[in-house]
């Protein structure tokens, strides 16, 4: 017999383990490596998936249970995911189940029934008919058939099943709770035209309908979904069917792709004309491609600069080789502009993954994935696990950006996964940014080793496309405004250049990285400030909902008219977000047209595409949002940009808030003077002297880097180390010290074991240093207080093995005690 190890769904570090299943003859052919089946454990029946089978001659299974049932004809996972989920497991330190479980469309999660059919002319010989051993024959009576019921009845054939799974000839459809994942149309198929007139002659004189349908199915004979050809003869569905009844037209369900963009026309494109610059990137990568190599390139050019057209080439050369391709942007860039320069280039050939489809629509995408439709995805941060079976590229546009890092379990960084991807591939990467995280620059400068990406090559597009000018950048010191006694938001520049851009009748883009009508409410009198009663942050002024709200938790309050703690009226809002710059825009500027764009005016589906098309039509003037705003847009009429309170985000708590502070202003200054006319950018600020800030003024990323890699380099801070953040919640304060400080001694009698050092200042090659515990940046979330342990390296140490083996060392006290444990490996976020 033959044996199956399969993780089981059960997220718990007790059972991040494979258990051993027996394989039921009925089930022998289809379970393969990656599949999903049902298997019990203990009293529960669980979902799990095969990672790997061992010959019965491997393990002793006379105790072991069979498996109960399998849940997919094809596998969703393939060998080379299952792969890349055990390195993400052991690289992020999280259970394998998760990671297996984030690489699955959400709509196969749910419980579920399969049915198999034939698909649409599929056809089989007199030999293949008589090989199936009576499978076809049921397959005759047309309607689709329970898998389950499948394998019972036909234990034999179950390669012959997946092999014409795999060709199309038999499809697979998934009903999943009260939805279908698989779209179905009733359709009708019509008989030959000479058939059809023939049968119009039997028919009795007063059946006009039926007539008429006929008439209409001889004249387009083709099939049409039923829905359509009511329409189309004003009938109903009945007449149709009666039709169907006596053999003159057949009904048959077939699957129909929920695709997003059906209802768009992508008018189709060529290559473009590349400059010499261009050329010179390109060259080796389609080298690289051609050699079938694995090496990740880093495309350093700035806004403007064609890197898109380099991306699109390169996927051209990477199909030609008859491989697969996978474009990551953030999830904020991921806009329509963006979708329709893939779709018009490669048109079907592309499949679109991001959080704004619905489920449905999601599912729909990946199956077009893994049946071969589709060559090129283009997708957010998940999309790098497209079940593709033979990828030669990776892109990864604005690899610095933060949103790559998936911040709950499996806590993975994109840009990671995909090296490691492309190597199991033998496959190129491509990483592009204006403003490279300085952990890839460096790597592409020196050598990625501490950084974990490897060797680098460093490609560069110094200038703009048809030599067009950066945009001239502005510094406003808001100190000075207040000393002439200009209060307002808008700075006496700005206010300048918006009103000649409104009588010039072109586009600005102004930015605010803070949503909501006030940042805090505070008494005047007593100074009380309103705070979320379950975690420690502020609550957020929103004034069309006229309450309060936290961003962490999601709890809300009314709108406070006195003080709730001495009853005073004079309760103020302070700081400025989006609604109340959009509200004093209306206010100084009578008649301007503004479009709002942050997380409160795009939750609904389509409304991000809806504002995006306004403004390209020009029926606004300014489009005002949060960081959305700042990257994956081109409009030709943009010629201002301006930064409201751009050191907002200095202040935090984080060795990389200069570094995200410069590249959001040199991102959101881009959107500027990409086509004909010129660009400015004016930005307003209480810091002007800062480095981050005088930088972007002189498009001075070299200086603003060589700057900032010095106190790195001084502090042990990545590129030149590495961080391990491990986070631990409880309602009580004095055992989270303890446990705090029972973890970083452990961690400290480990290195000390090997002889490893805390020698970070000595510039010894190998160090470790455990910081804290020490509270949180936000202290409480949610109830629960928080205190942060910081585990820093470099060398040859693998500090993912001592923490993870100092937590098992606590694991009964930590789980009998209540203390929750979250472990961040290169962690984006230190909040």
């Amino acid at each position: 017999m033959t044996v199956a190890r399969v993780i089981v769904d059960v997220p718990s570090r007790d059972t991040d383990r494979t258990f051993d299943y027996l394989i039921p003859d009925r089930l022998k052919g289809w379970v393969e490596i990656g599949s999903r089946v049902a298997v019990p454990f203990g009293p529960r029946k669980l979902q799990g998936i095969v990672t790997g089978l061992a010959d019965d001659a491997d393990v002793e299974y006379t105790k072991l249970k069979p498996i109960d049932d399998l849940l997919d004809a094809i596998p969703p996972l393939s060998k080379e995911l299952i792969t890349l989920g055990e390195w993400i497991s052991k690289r992020w330190l999280c259970p394998l189940t998760i990671v297996l479980q984030a690489m699955l469309p959400a709509a196969l999660k749910g419980r579920s029934e399969k049915y198999v059919f034939p698909a649409e002319g599929a056809q089989w010989s007199d030999e293949e008919t008589a090989q199936s051993g009576g499978l076809l024959l049921a397959f005759k009576k047309g309607e689709p058939l329970k898998l389950t019921w499948l394998l019972q009845q036909f234990p034999e054939q179950g390669d012959l099943l997946k092999r014409w799974l795999r060709q199309g000839r038999l499809e697979e459809r998934q009903k999943v709770e009260d939805r279908l994942s698989v779209k179905t149309v009733q359709t009708v198929f019509p008989s030959e035209p000479a058939m059809l007139l023939q049968a119009i002659e039997q028919l009795p004189v007063r059946a006009h309908k039926q007539r008429e349908v006929l008439l209409y199915l001889a004249e387009h004979n083709e099939p049409l979904a039923v829905l359509k050809l009511t329409e189309a003869v004003a009938t109903t569905s009945s007449t149709i069917r009666s039709l169907a009844e006596r053999g003159w037209i057949e009904i048959r369900s077939i699957t129909e792709d929920r695709d997003p963009y059906a209802n768009r026309d992508f008018p189709a494109t060529a290559p473009m004309k590349l400059t010499p610059a261009q050329s010179d990137v390109l060259t080796p990568i389609q080298s690289a491609l051609d050699q079938g190599g694995n090496e990740t390139f880093l495309l350093h050019g700035v806004t403007g600069s064609g890197k898109t057209e380099v991306y699109l080439q390169a996927i051209q050369r990477c199909l030609e080789l008859g491989r697969e391709a996978i474009v990551l942007v953030p999830e904020i860039a991921l806009t329509p502009q963006m979708v329709e320069r893939f779709k018009s280039r490669f048109g079907a050939r592309v499949a679109v993954l991001h959080s704004r489809l619905s489920q449905g629509e999601r599912y729909d995408e990946w199956r077009k994935i893994r049946e071969g439709r589709a060559q090129v995805a283009v997708g957010a941060r998940s999309a790098i696990f497209a079940p593709f079976a033979s990828i030669g590229l990776i892109v990864i546009d604005e690899e610095h950006e933060t949103s790559y890092k998936q911040e709950e379990s499996p806590k993975y960084h994109a840009r990671d996964v995909a090296v490691e991807r492309a190597r199991l591939h033998g496959a190129v990467v491509v990483l592009g940014s204006a403003t490279p995280a300085l952990e890839t620059y460096e790597a592409a400068a020196h050598g990625g080793h501490e950084t974990g990406l490897g060797d680098t090559i460093y490609l560069s597009l110094p200038e703009r496309v048809a030599n067009r000018p950066l945009p001239g950048v502005s510094i406003v010191d808001m100190r000075e405004e207040l000393k002439l006694g200009n209060r307002a938001m808008f700075s006496r520049p700005l206010a300048d250049a918006i009103r000649d851009r409104l009588e010039k009748q072109e586009q600005m883009v102004l930015l605010l990285n803070r949503r909501g009508y006030a940042t805090f409410v505070m008494c005047r009198s007593c100074g009380y400030t309103a705070a979320c009663p379950h975690c420690e942050i502020s609550l957020t002024h929103h004034k069309g909902s006229q309450n309060l709200r936290c961003h962490y938790c999601g709890y809300a309050e009314v709108e406070p008219k006195t003080c709730p703690s001495c009853e005073s009226p004079h309760i103020r809002f302070f700081g400025t977000g989006t609604q109340k710059v959009e509200e004093s825009l209306a206010e100084t500027f009578p008649g301007i047209r503004v479009i709002r764009m942050d997380v409160d005016t795009t939750t609904e589906k389509g409304s991000h595409e809806k504002w995006l098309t306004e403004f390209r039509e020009r029926r606004a003037d300014v489009l005002l949002g949060t960081q959305m705003v700042a990257k994956g847009l081109d409009f030709p009429f943009v010629t201002l940009v301006g930064v409201l309170a751009a050191d907002a985000a200095l202040r935090l708590p984080d060795f990389r808030a200069s570094e995200r502070t410069f590249q959001l202003l040199t991102q959101v200054a881009g959107r500027a003077g990409r086509h004909e006319l010129p660009g400015e950018v004016i930005i307003q600020t209480y810091d002007p002297e800062h480095e981050s800030i005088t930088s972007v003024q002189g498009h001075d990323y070299n200086g603003f880097v060589e700057r900032a890699l010095v106190l790195r380099k001084q502090l042990g801070y990545p590129p030149y180390g590495r961080l391990i953040s491990i986070t631990f919640s409880h309602e009580s304060v004095p055992m989270l010290l303890s446990t705090g400080e029972r973890f970083a001694s452990g961690m400290r009698e480990k290195a000390a074991a090997l002889g490893i050092r805390n020698d970070f200042d000595r510039g010894e090659r190998t160090a470790l240093e455990v910081l804290g515990p020490v509270s949180s940046p936000i202290a409480r979330l949610k109830d629960r207080y928080r205190f942060q342990c910081m585990v820093k390296y470099r060398g040859d140490v693998d500090a993912s093995l001592l923490v993870s083996q100092a937590l098992e060392e606590m694991g009964e006290a930590v789980k009998r005690n209540g203390v929750l444990v979250s472990v961040d490996v290169d962690p984006q976020m230190m909040l």
